[in-house]
């Protein structure tokens, strides 16, 4: 059988598997299973324990447990509600202030936490009501969250590129430095399409809204400088992890780890958190991590198997004998990338997909660093792109009773801001290469 035909067959096979509404790690692994009985040796059924160890056998990987476990920390006590109070009370007085401080929560707790659907979750479920209740039609009012969860896997630290840099052995802290000024400029074009799209519907609206918007008071300078110091410690472990980085005074694993016991003391001190408290975040963190990893280790397994079989090496030469010039290549790879990312999580698509690109965009002449950026942007789109986007079921729990077509309508202008990005990073690779180039290596 060609092996181009037998490379559509298995994506095709994994695809139903995955849409089958089994656990991602089972389907991975069950799909890797039957096509190493159907058409490896029997040998390799006893390799199968010694591949899932090397998935899992990489020091990096340490990060992902640690950050969940510092994300995990911060989601369980009142400091998302506090970060947000915050924001909006020095943003309030901007047209589209509480969208716009939306934005911003999202994008500083992402900072925090590395991921997604905790941050769409933290920040959506009070963000939502109070954008409902002064005026925010209920396609912005979730679009906004949508789009700003997704901050969480490109600002850093983020899982996601932790994955992208062990698939492709690629510097994760570069990739970390390398995400900052992409997340900014996204943070931007979302907070600007706000104020917009809210003085566009308030403008239209106006007659019916100053019957049904909620009068709102200012805040005074005092009520604006009382919430920061619950906030600012917080702030300043962003920094410290950030600048540890970029110093090079510690690996991401090393960072992870003193983020993890920093934000567990800061929440025990600031919040006086209980014991039982305490165990509720081990559990949480745990059980992500657990999820993760197991995905992490079936996703390598189906690799190993695309690569025994050469499926891998047969997709990379036939993306390169077609010839394309760079900007065509990059419109192919952000649409095959778009397509995966309706159907699979970040983490799988990154260790099933990258390792079969990276040759490819190597003899294309991309930077992988650069790469890895553009990458984490098109799963951002993916996570507010049904079947699979999480970040629209996480708001549809948030607010059942809107329609799940209102959250999605709301979402496209974001992804198409997303993609935006991607085109100036593109014509601009600095954005995403000039911090990394600054950085002190360790």
């Amino acid at each position: 059988m060609d092996l181009l035909i037998l490379g559509i067959i298995v994506f095709l096979v994994a695809l139903i598997f995955l849409l089958s509404g089994m656990p991602i790690a089972f389907a991975l692994g069950f799909v890797s299973l039957l096509f190493i009985v159907l058409l490896m040796s029997p040998a390799e059924l006893n390799l199968i324990s010694l591949r899932i160890f090397e998935g899992l056998n990489e020091f990096g990987l340490l990060a992902i447990p640690l950050f969940i476990l510092l994300g995990a920390a911060i989601g369980r006590s009142r400091a998302s509600d506090d970060l947000y109070e915050a924001v909006h009370r020095w943003l309030y007085r901007l047209p589209g202030g509480i969208g716009v401080t939306n934005i911003v929560s999202c994008a500083i707790f992402a900072a925090l936490c590395g991921s997604s659907p905790a941050t769409a979750a933290a920040i959506g479920k009070m963000g939502i009501p109070e954008m409902r209740k002064r005026g925010y039609s209920n396609r912005l009012a979730t679009g906004i969250i949508a789009a700003g969860g997704t901050l969480g896997i490109l600002i850093p630290p983020s899982v996601t590129m932790i994955v992208y840099g062990i698939a492709t052995e690629t510097s994760i802290g570069k990739l970390f430095i390398a995400g900052v000024i992409p997340g900014l400029i996204l943070t931007g074009l979302f907070s600007m399409w706000t104020i917009l799209t809210y003085y566009r519907e308030s403008k239209k609206a106006s007659l019916q809204m100053s019957h049904t918007v909620e009068p709102f008071k200012g805040y005074t300078w005092k009520e604006k400088f009382i919430v920061l110091p619950k906030v600012l410690p917080f702030i300043l472990l962003i920094f410290i992890i950030m600048g540890s980085l970029y110093l090079g005074l510690a690996t991401p694993s090393e960072c992870a780890a003193v983020g993890a016991i920093a934000a567990l003391i800061l929440v025990g001190i600031i919040y006086r958190i209980s014991i039982r408290n305490y165990i509720e975040i081990l559990e949480d963190a745990t059980q992500d991590s657990i999820m993760i990893m197991m995905i992490i280790a079936t996703a390598y397994l189906f690799g190993v198997v695309l690569n025994k079989l050469y499926i891998s090496q047969t997709i990379a030469n036939a993306i390169v004998a077609l010839n394309l010039p760079p900007w065509g290549l990059m419109i192919l790879i952000n649409l095959l990338l778009l397509l995966l990312g309706c159907f699979m999580p970040p983490v799988a698509i990154i260790l099933i997909i990258c390792p079969i690109l990276h040759p490819v965009i190597l003899a294309a002449g991309f930077d992988p660093i650069w790469f890895g950026v553009v990458v984490t942007i098109n799963m951002e789109a993916g996570l507010i792109t049904p079947p699979v986007g999480l970040n629209l079921y996480i708001i549809k729990g948030i607010a059942p009773d809107i329609p799940l077509t209102d959250v999605l309508r709301g979402s496209i202008p974001f992804i198409i801001m997303m993609f935006i990005t991607i085109a100036l990073l593109y014509f601009f690779p600095q954005l995403a290469l000039w911090l990394p180039s600054q950085m002190i290596t360790r």
